[in-house]
């Protein structure tokens, strides 16, 4: 695997990590089918969205595969009157990276980003290494500290 900037990241601040591979299906990029493939628990596989408030600010949630942001609840840790999901278009110019292949670690800029509280029932959870067909598991603590998250109920 070619090392991916969320890779270098987690090595630069000798985070411990693994990665699991998967096939990819162009087809259905979804968390669920993510987890189907590589053999992981999708309560583990959690997912990177990322989305604008209505003051124009861009911000990330991390949220278990299995389950649908709340943008309510989104819009309430942001400090945004309402939000919403950036568009595909917009994934790569923000991030550095595109529709499946999403990682927190690693985006262009230091996004506000937001961890949902489920992650702290894991020793490890798993996020996108940054390219599809790649992910890599890592301590909540890690993420959180590496990515200045915090965590939140968000689903």
């Amino acid at each position: 695997m070619e090392k991916t900037n969320a890779v270098r990241a987690l090595e630069q601040a000798h985070i411990p990590y693994t990665v699991s591979t998967y096939e990819v299906d162009e087809t259905d990029l979804s968390a669920p089918s993510v987890a189907a493939k590589a053999g992981l628990d999708i309560e583990r596989v959690f997912k990177t969205l990322i989305l604008r408030g209505s003051s124009g600010t861009v911000f990330v949630c991390v949220i278990p595969g299995g389950y649908t942001l709340d943008l309510k609840k989104a819009a309430a840790v942001a400090g945004e009157k309402k939000v919403q999901m950036i568009g595909v278009r917009e994934i790569f110019p923000l991030t550095g990276y595109i529709r499946g292949g999403c990682s927190p670690v690693g985006m262009k800029r230091n996004y506000a980003t937001f961890i949902d509280e489920s992650c702290q029932l894991y020793d490890s959870i798993y996020v996108s290494a940054g390219v599809r067909g790649v992910q890599v598991a890592l301590a909540p603590d890690d993420l959180r500290t590496l990515t200045g998250a915090h965590i939140a109920d968000l689903v």
